[in-house]
């Protein structure tokens, strides 16, 4: 699984395609090279993937705050998604988005039918599937045709959308870590985060990330 991460940085155009400012990309996370475990590690610790991680994280989290400002109280953040231009994954979207709130208690993801805290896409990119922005602080999700066929489906789409709730890529963790992404190979199948990643999660979004603010060394690379 490439689950390569990019934020693109992008202007939107069309559908919401990314094309970089001037054909140049600002912060660009190159894509992690399939079935090479040195190559995940160099790619995982890269400054791109941190700051690919940093962008996306972000700007979701600036999307949350923004809706939450007049909800203050509430502890437990929903996170809202809208599928609209990923209708062949909606199915499998919404299986991974039953793992994650049935996993964590601190966040909740919700499918709304437009805007949304962030969007999943689909269709053909030979960097595969990864989560970026727009260059408008939006955060999407790009789910790859090949890759999904080639990966569990499940797994590459839970694994995307662990970076919308902060988690970083650990290449080198063993299948039963989710955000171990393709570093296990084609054979793992495993949706699932751990309990730590568990853990993580709720501690990222405790108090909606309001009252002491977003701390972000966690969702680095």
């Amino acid at each position: 699984m490439r689950h390569s991460r990019k934020a693109l940085l992008a202007a939107t155009l069309g559908l919401g395609l990314a094309a970089t400012l001037a054909g140049v990309p600002t912060a660009v996370a190159a894509p992690a090279p399939s079935g090479n475990a040195a190559g995940y590690a160099a790619y995982e610790s890269s400054q791109e993937n941190q700051a690919a991680n940093r962008a996306f994280f972000e700007a979701v989290r600036r999307s949350v705050a923004e809706q939450r400002a007049a909800n203050p109280g509430i502890l437990a953040v929903t996170v809202t998604y809208n599928t609209r231009n990923a209708p062949s994954f909606r199915t499998v979207i919404a299986r991974s988005t039953q793992i994650w709130n049935s996993s964590v208690s601190n966040v909740k993801l919700q499918e709304v039918s437009s805007g949304g805290n962030f969007s999943y896409r689909e269709g053909n990119d030979s960097r595969g599937s990864y989560a970026s922005t727009d260059g408008h602080g939006r955060g999407y999700i790009f789910l790859d045709y090949q890759q999904n066929q080639q990966y569990n489906s499940t797994r590459v789409t839970a694994h995307e959308t662990g970076h919308v709730l902060g988690l970083p890529d650990h290449y080198s963790g063993p299948c039963s870590e989710l955000m171990s992404g393709g570093g296990p190979g084609t054979s793992c199948t495993n949706a699932y985060p751990n309990s730590t990643e568990r853990s993580r999660v709720n501690q990222l979004w405790a108090n909606g990330l309001v009252a002491s603010g977003l701390d972000t060394k966690g969702a680095k690379g």
